[in-house]
């Protein structure tokens, strides 16, 4: 016998596990290579999955774009297309090309505010 609130620990983890998953292109393209997209009782797991939009949910989120890709997981189009290995490897280089644009726009913004704070520190004096 589980307890409730073990039972309701392990649906979380599974879950949350889960949903990051979804942030791999490839993993999305070997299911729907294997069919689950079309199986109705999957793309409803898909669609009630959307709680982990809110914020309380989120927040345990490591890969954000795993919603995104939650997102687009309900649109049949969208579940119809990642039976190409190509489309997979769009997504797949989509995300490095923004991961590394992000990294450097973010590494720019550090370098003016860590130099704005040293002017202001200089200036104080």
């Amino acid at each position: 016998y589980v307890s409730d609130d073990t039972g309701n620990r392990l649906r979380f983890q599974l879950e949350l596990e889960f949903v990051q998953c979804l942030a791999n292109p490839n993993y999305l393209n070997f299911l729907a290579q294997r069919g689950y997209f079309k199986d109705k009782a999957f793309v409803n797991y898909l669609k009630y999955l959307l709680y982990w939009k809110e914020p309380e949910y989120a927040k345990y989120l490591k890969y954000p774009q795993c919603l995104h890709m939650l997102e687009l997981l309900q649109y049949e189009h969208f579940r119809k297309e990642l039976v190409n290995a190509q489309c997979a490897k769009f997504i797949d280089e989509q995300q490095i090309l923004h991961w590394q644009h992000y990294s450097r726009k973010r590494m720019r913004l550090q370098q003016a505010l860590a130099e704005q704070q040293q002017q202001n520190n200089t200036s104080v004096k």
